[in-house]
């Protein structure tokens, strides 16, 4: 007997809300890995388990096999390809092509030119740049791949040199909460901003007039603010090479050619161009593949695997959330709007920043105030904890070994996150 639509929306929340259980849990799951011999499937199961970004792609498998059950296999897969998984093809296809090394390199050029503009001194004017430029390069390189370059170049800049906690936790703190909004300049490199650009019709100017130079602002005014409080120990530390090392090995002497540069560049302007074009995006992406293998010798490994975790994970929040609407239409709508602002702060702590615009996406009728106010909570709380924004892993585990042996603590690091979160709550509220 088949259950009727209200049973499978309880049964879609309760699948939702085991995502977001499961993504509190998975350190827990790391910590049982690591009892088991490296390499059994005991050790396997419990590792692949305690991968964030793969939690909501499990959840929305079980809610899947659920339909396939309840409706029959065929329905069931009529349901799921009616879905719009373009958002996850473009992520994919977009992070991949960002982390690579002409790119990377460029985005620490950039960096490396503008310190040397700065009337600081060496260590501070890096430092300076790497927390505003690095972070708003993350509207046009997308965040991941901003939030790598940036941890890349701290790391060897200043959290190799100097064991003072402050400076360590008040940097990567600052660096989390503005990599969440130094995205928000454009439509398509945030994850919380993508998953409502095309439902909402948000381009790239609409995001610059009303969230963009907010957080221009607010980055630079949080940048400052570490840099004034960590300035003694920064005025002692001895300058380094702006290098990342894990992009400078030798190679042939076409390595530091700009015109490679240029044509990464520009495949991943044609990739936005194509941003609601699956089929264009696939047929594109061979393309710079093939292009990659061609001038292998200036490229750095693609980040596959990364990209496509962050994909799966954008994939299941579109299978679970869009069941939603049910319960979170009356919710949104008895909500005043800075309710809505706080809630939505507050909330992206616990889950992943883009599970709550997706959810948002959902609702029909939402006014655009709510709108405005549910996507700037969220960006705005996406340095809070280490799920709170999609990459905060991938800094932190550029920037771990740097914290010892007990790792990055929860609630020193929320100490330290506070200040910078409200410095941008309170720009988003002008």
């Amino acid at each position: 007997m088949m259950l009727d639509t209200m049973t499978e929306n309880w049964i879609a929340t309760a699948c939702f809300a085991g995502a977001l259980i499961h993504s509190l849990s998975v350190s827990f799951f790391e910590k049982l890995s690591r009892k088991f011999n490296h390499r059994t499937f005991a050790s396997s199961v419990f590792h692949f388990l305690g991968e964030i970004e793969i939690v909501f792609g499990i959840w929305a498998a079980i809610y899947v096999g659920f339909l396939m059950l309840n409706r029959g296999l065929t329905p069931a897969l009529d349901w799921l390809e009616a879905k719009n998984f373009g958002e996850a093809i473009f992520v994919f296809v977009i992070m991949a092509m960002s982390a690579t090394k002409p790119i990377l390199t460029l985005a620490e050029n950039i960096i490396s030119f503008i310190s040397r503009i700065v009337p600081l001194p060496r260590v501070q004017a890096v430092f300076l740049a790497t927390l505003i430029i690095g972070p708003l390069l993350g509207s046009f390189v997308t965040e991941p791949a901003a939030m790598t370059v940036s941890a890349l170049l701290l790391r060897k800049t200043i959290f190799t040199k100097s064991k003072n906690l402050k400076l360590l936790y008040s940097t990567i703190a600052t660096l989390f909460v503005n990599v969440s909004i130094g995205g928000t300049l454009t439509s398509f490199a945030a994850p919380p901003v993508l998953m409502v650009a095309r439902p909402w019709g948000w381009d790239s100017g609409f995001m610059f007039g009303h969230f963009g130079w907010k957080a221009i602002f607010a980055v630079i005014v949080n940048a400052v603010l570490v840099l004034w409080i960590n300035r003694k120990t920064l005025e002692n530390m001895e300058p380094a090479r702006l290098t990342t090392p894990e992009y400078t090995h030798a190679q042939h002497a076409d390595d530091s050619r700009l015109w490679i540069q240029i044509v990464n560049a520009g495949f991943i302007m044609l990739a936005i161009i194509g941003v609601h074009h699956p089929v264009f995006l696939v047929g594109h992406f061979l393309f710079f593949l093939g292009f990659v293998t061609a001038t292998s010798y200036a490229q750095s490994d693609l980040k596959m695997r990364e990209s496509l975790l962050v994909s799966f994970f954008l994939a299941g929040l579109v299978v679970l959330t869009s069941e939603q609407s049910w319960w979170l239409k009356p919710l949104l709508t008895s909500m005043t709007d800075h309710a809505l602002y706080f809630g939505a702060a507050g909330l992206t702590a616990i889950t992943d920043n883009a599970a709550l615009t997706s959810l948002a996406a959902q609702v029909p009728d939402l006014s655009d105030a709510a709108k405005y106010f549910v996507v700037a909570g969220s960006v705005v709380g996406g340095g809070l904890t280490l799920i709170a924004n999609a990459p905060n892993p991938a800094g932190y585990a550029i920037l771990r070994n740097e914290f010892g042996t007990l790792g990055l603590q929860p609630f020193r690091f929320l100490q330290w996150a506070l200040p910078p979160t409200v410095i941008a709550a309170l720009f988003y509220l002008l």
